[in-house]
């Protein structure tokens, strides 16, 4: 999907290098993100007088249906932004980052949560078929694996060995994922 680019330069002469760069970059982010409805880019310079050691700042302004994302990449004491390219790169990538942030917050997905580890003992055994029993406090049992158990642990482990496991849900029902003897 195409949207309109606006570069604009600020202390610093038009540049067609400069601005064929933006633009690569603006269709990249219009590749990840396919709603964009304009993208303005400030191309500046901390200090015009000086033809080296000049620091530039890039700042993006994206909008999307719903939010306004705003890059200001300041130069500060960024000796890499010396380089106008490199500037405009790290720039992009920062909107990146708050473009996949925003697509994750629109469409209700939150960070990944760990599974946190339950407790239990080993109920059945069945050492020569590779897998066994959990029995849980509650009294359920769940299956687990050879595979599952970590830390050395298939010939640590025997009936009524104590057990820190994380359970998830398969097709067959619940399994332990990672099997650890407590000590």
């Amino acid at each position: 999907m195409s949207f309109p680019i606006n570069i604009v330069f600020q202390n610093l002469e038009r540049s067609d290098a400069v601005e064929a760069s933006v633009r690569e970059h603006a269709e990249r982010l219009g590749r990840f993100h396919d709603r964009i409805v304009t993208c303005r880019v400030v191309v500046g310079r901390e200090n015009a007088r000086h033809h080296k050691g000049n620091i530039y700042d890039v700042r993006i302004d994206l909008s999307v249906p719903g939010a306004e994302i705003v890059v200001n990449r300041e130069p500060g004491n960024r000796h890499a932004h010396e380089d106008v390219y490199v500037a405009i790169r790290d720039a992009f990538a920062a909107a990146t980052r708050r473009l996949e942030d925003h697509i994750r917050k629109a469409s209700g997905h939150r960070a990944k949560v760990h599974p946190s580890p339950h407790q239990g003992t080993i109920a059945r055994l069945f050492a020569d078929e590779g897998y066994g029993f959990i029995q849980t406090p509650d009294g359920r049992e769940i299956y687990f694996h050879r595979n599952a158990v970590v830390e050395g642990g298939w010939e640590k482990i025997d009936l009524g060995t104590h057990v820190r496991f994380t359970e998830e849900v398969g097709e067959k029902g619940p399994h332990a994922h990672y099997v650890a003897p407590i000590d």
